[in-house]
């Protein structure tokens, strides 16, 4: 299907109203449409689609502000976030940009080779969500006067076959993106591990240069996985720690609460017409306002742009009904919280593989500054060693000094028989006297405990 076919906005209103402003607002108009990006659009049937949409459309379709989208713009860099909206839920996580609502998905960098795989698995399992809640067995008249009453609370109840609860769609499209973002940082964090135990050996056994720059960009990937994976079990922590949140992100169950509200106020409204004269004169303007919005379907670009929530029909009776919708919802939030806390546990195993990582390099570092120190302090011995053969030696090159001088003694006469012999008495008692001082200043300096 082609890209013109999703209603986002009809074409023939926005053409009139561009045509009908002046040049200025056209050439405005204009500017605004550089924002527009390919979104792939996956609705409650699996099917996919790619539409190019401006942000206004998107904030007119999901309700969302223009805060809210940034956190989806690839050209900034947002961390991890999880926010439920009134009518959609945001999901930044790490590959995954996707806006969800209680009847679509829609994906900013659908044509990223990573997204690729979630994108067909995610198609899988909205297929199969689809045919679990429209393909349902036949129930008993007792069954379906329970799922009726379960209706009338606002919560949906559908099953398998095999009697197993089936989520809403917003919960099966969360769940295939978390599943996608920790199994992403799970494998990436196994990669690192198995790239880190052989380098981190390596330099073990052999200290070079190329082992420790190996070992330097492994500890950079490291610290930058553990901030992302931290930032990811942060956001869950968070979400599972505030009721209210998680209870923003019940998308159908609001919707269906806004349907049985809006039947019944209508009804109410056919009731308080057979009795006019009881009526007050302000409930039929704001009646007749809502009444308005829920059958128009034409929106003023700008004006949407401004403030989404106010022109949209969910809205305007879905605030007369957040407090009751909340307070009745923040105490029953265990199928969402069961799912985030299963992810939150996957994160957190990855989280702590990671860490263990982290002890393992410290641990080798620490070992590799004891090898060096060790080393060093053997120079150094071998320092002192060497400097103290140099101080006596240096006696002996003295008193071979003093013999060379141009001096008249009784070794040097030529009448004198006994001038070598004493010559060479003379150079080998130094040298003996050389060695044996230099002994005995090793034997004090390993008796002080100076070397080992």
């Amino acid at each position: 299907m082609r890209s013109d076919q999703i209603p986002l906005f009809k074409p023939d209103e926005v053409d009139r109203e561009l045509l009908s402003r002046p040049t200025t607002s056209l050439i405005t108009a204009r500017k605004k449409g550089t924002g527009v990006r390919a979104w792939l659009l996956l609705d409650s049937t699996g099917q996919a689609q790619v539409v190019e949409v401006g942000k206004h459309a998107i904030m007119r379709r999901t309700g969302l502000p223009a805060r809210d989208l940034r956190i989806l713009d690839p050209l900034l860099s947002y961390p991890s976030t999880v926010l439920g909206r009134e009518r959609a839920i945001v999901i930044n996580l790490e590959h995954i940009k996707a806006i969800i609502t209680a009847q679509e998905v829609l994906l900013l960098n659908s044509k990223d080779p990573s997204v690729t795989p979630f994108v067909e698995e995610l198609q899988k399992r909205l297929t199969f969500h689809f045919h679990a809640t429209k393909a349902q067995p036949e129930r008993s008249l007792l069954g379906r006067d329970h799922e009726e009453g379960r209706k009338a609370d606002g919560r949906q109840s559908v099953e398998n076959r095999d009697g197993s609860k089936v989520l809403p769609f917003e919960f099966v499209a969360l769940e295939a993106c978390l599943e996608a973002a920790c199994s992403c940082l799970e494998i990436e964090a196994k990669t690192l591990e198995q790239e880190a135990h052989p380098a981190l050996d390596k330099l073990t056994s052999k200290i070079s240069t190329l082992n420790l720059e190996r070992v330097r960009q492994i500890k950079s990937r490291l610290v930058a996985i553990t901030g992302r994976v931290q930032k990811v079990r942060d956001e869950l922590e968070h979400l599972l720690d505030d009721d209210e949140d998680m209870a923003e992100m019940y998308l159908t169950e609001k919707l269906v609460n806004l349907e049985n509200s809006s039947a019944s106020s209508f009804s109410n409204g056919d009731e308080m017409d057979d009795d006019p004269p009881e009526m007050d004169d302000s409930l039929p303007v704001e009646a007749s306002k809502e009444g308005g919005h829920g059958a128009s379907t034409s929106y003023d670009p700008d004006i949407q742009a401004d403030n989404p929530h106010d022109h949209h029909p969910f809205s305007a009776l879905s605030r007369t009904l957040t407090s009751t919708t909340t307070m009745s919802k923040h105490l029953d939030v265990e199928e969402l919280e069961m799912l985030l806390e299963a992810y939150f546990v996957q994160i957190d195993g990855t989280l702590n593989k990671l860490s263990t990582l982290r002890e393992y390099v410290d641990d080798t570092e620490d070992y590799i500054n004891i090898m060096l120190d060790d080393k060093q302090n053997h120079l150094l011995q071998m320092g002192v060693m060497l400097t103290t053969a140099t101080l006596f030696i240096s006696f002996f090159i003295a008193l071979a000094g003093v013999f060379g001088m141009n001096i008249e003694i009784e070794l040097f006469k030529e009448n004198v028989k006994e001038g070598m012999p004493h010559f060479l008495w003379t150079v080998g008692g130094g040298a003996t006297g050389t060695i044996c001082l230099f002994v005995a200043a090793i034997a004090w300096y390993k008796h002080k405990r100076l070397l080992e």
